[in-house]
């Protein structure tokens, strides 16, 4: 089911309000900045400890903040970077587009088709109640999948774009899980973004 359009997208679900863009950046712009951050960040693969066993997370992560708060999600502490100045003009583009401050950013790396991100909902307490979550996608096209809680038959999925960018609003972090699942489709890599506005507990 094609829930979204070329042009800009508000789609509102039960419990949760998603915003698509599929052309937020440019072809020249989107080319410029997966090559340069997959070259220029120092990428990290931490451990994950899943029913009692432990493996090495199936993506790389990096986090950036304007602050030195750290980040904590699935029994992984991250600590910040300083925002480089792409990072910067990232930021600044997408607080434009959303008139939402945003303090910090996670950034995955999917590698390839084996790489991924399972089921899951952005709702640690240092987000705030209903946070915002602006999602900028650079490289190969994955699918988003998400699902309701509870309703079973709200289930969706969405090819995340070159250049795309995806607002998650309302109370979608707490009726709402999200995963890029694994392929086996031969598949390049593929880098994603993801703003958000860290409190200070």
């Amino acid at each position: 089911m094609n829930l979204f359009s070329e042009e800009k997208t508000i789609l509102k679900l039960p419990d949760a309000e998603l915003i698509y863009i599929p052309k937020f950046l440019n072809q020249l712009k989107a080319d410029y900045y997966l090559k340069h951050l997959k070259s220029n960040i120092d990428w990290q693969q931490d451990d994950i400890t899943i029913f009692g066993k432990t493996f090495k997370q199936p993506r790389l992560t990096a986090l950036f903040a304007e602050n030195k708060s750290s980040y904590s999600y699935s029994n992984i502490t991250m600590y910040p970077q300083p925002f480089t100045s792409e990072l910067l003009e990232i930021k600044n583009k997408i607080q434009q587009e959303t008139q939402h401050t945003f303090t910090t950013v996670l950034i995955n790396l999917y590698r390839d088709g084996n790489d991924s991100n399972g089921w899951h909902a952005d709702n640690e307490k240092e987000l705030g109640e209903n946070p915002v979550i602006a999602s900028l996608s650079l490289g190969e096209v994955r699918p988003f999948h998400f699902k309701h809680r509870r309703l079973k038959g709200e289930r969706y999925k969405i090819g995340l774009e070159h250049g795309s960018l995806l607002i998650m609003k309302g109370a979608m972090q707490h009726h709402w899980l999200h995963q890029i699942a694994k392929t086996k489709k031969v598949i390049g890599a593929r880098i994603n973004l993801t703003f958000r506005n860290l409190q200070t507990l």
